[in-house]
């Protein structure tokens, strides 16, 4: 059930967007046509709203300390002005959230959980909290995100910031953030996203969100931008194989079995953390099931649930899938029992009683060209 709206909200109605709840949210879910705004992104610029997602500010003298105990990564080795994608997870090794964390200093970080989540981590975080000098600030109902994505973002940016603010947004590195002045406004520009392209998130106070949004556009509208809905940033992030909570993520499965084993510090970190044990045991057992990705070699789409098979026997099931607009073949990524998940590995798609090939294929599916 819808309880939120974004500052952006009355915005999106003049232009026309349906509208989709996600997470609490009443969300954009397009404005026209979601292939538009897909291949808007891949040739030019598109441009989102994320203030569905949660900001969470924790500072203190231990915040570093704090955030090594709440997360399963060390954010206290990250440098200023960085971030750092992570996990948030239960004691038993359950994924509550994957989250990005940007660190200002010793002792102030952002936190950026899922929409969904945002009040779920929020209270995590409180709730860890207790033994250690810090402070945890949910500024999520005050804080608007605009995402713009896509091989223009940076000249659009250019053009609503003084010249003298250019070098912190062409020397911007990926994963890295500025506090800068953009069309008139504070905000913190990130080189963070979630299209597999160059592209930039902006956090500034909700006040503010409207008028940003809309000199963006009109700065943007000479290399094409276009305002993007959900639907578009789903089969972007999936070509890109990025993960996404609910469905590749979730309380039942572990960092390993999504393939995020990296980012669990086990070794870098001395300390104890939450899920540290369970974790241990888990990548000690090994997973029986991997999430892979599923290269269709007919013309058919699989989708969430769709049991994945091997010589008619279901060996997995589908997480997300659809048709990739990019590449022109269908893509999906599923969890598959690991002796069937290596690359190569013929397999099919139980659609809805016909089988359709498929092939493992090491992800992601589409990757920029730098």
């Amino acid at each position: 059930m819808t309880e939120n709206y974004t500052a952006l909200y009355e915005e999106h109605k003049k232009l026309g967007a349906s509208f989709t709840d996600f997470g609490g949210w009443q969300m954009p879910l397009k404005y026209s046509s979601e292939l538009a705004e897909h291949h808007a992104v891949r040739k030019s610029a598109g441009l989102f709203d994320l203030s569905h997602m949660g900001e969470v500010w924790v500072t203190g003298p231990e915040a570093g300390a704090f955030l090594d105990y709440a997360l399963v990564g060390k954010l206290s080795a990250i440098a200023d002005g960085k971030a750092k994608y992570s996990l948030i997870c239960n004691a038993d090794g359950g994924i509550i959230d994957d989250l990005i964390t940007y660190r200002f200093g010793d002792e102030k970080y952002l936190v950026v959980p899922n929409a969904g989540n945002a009040k779920v981590v929020a209270a995590a975080l409180a709730e860890r909290a207790a033994n250690f000098d810090v402070t945890v600030e949910d500024a999520s109902a005050a804080t608007s995100l605009i995402a713009v994505q896509g091989p223009k973002a940076e000249a659009i940016l250019l053009k609503l910031t003084d010249e003298a603010q250019h070098a912190l947004i062409t020397e911007l590195k990926y994963y890295a953030f500025n506090e800068l002045t953009v069309a008139g406004h504070d905000v913190i520009l990130a080189r963070t996203g979630y299209t597999g392209e160059d592209g930039f998130e902006l956090f500034v106070p909700n006040d503010g969100a409207a008028d940003l949004w809309a000199k963006v556009a009109e700065a943007g509208a000479e290399f094409g931008i276009i305002p993007c809905g959900l639907a578009s940033r789903d089969s972007l992030r999936l070509e890109a194989g990025m993960p996404l909570y609910g469905n590749e993520l979730s309380l039942e499965r572990s960092p390993f079995d999504a393939g995020l084993g990296p980012v669990v510090a086990l070794k870098s970190k001395e300390g104890d953390f939450v899920g540290r044990s369970a974790l241990e045991a888990a990548k000690e057992a090994g997973s029986k099931r991997k999430l892979v990705g599923l290269k269709g070699l007919g013309r058919r789409a699989g989708r969430g649930h769709y049991p994945v098979l091997k010589d008619g026997a279901v060996v997995g099931e589908v997480t997300s899938g659809q048709p990739s607009p990019t590449l022109g073949y269908p893509v999906a990524m599923a969890y598959v029992d690991v002796e069937h998940a290596e690359p190569g590995t013929a397999l099919d798609i139980d659609l809805r009683g016909k089988a359709e090939p498929f092939e493992v294929v090491t992800l992601p599916f589409y990757k920029r060209q730098k």
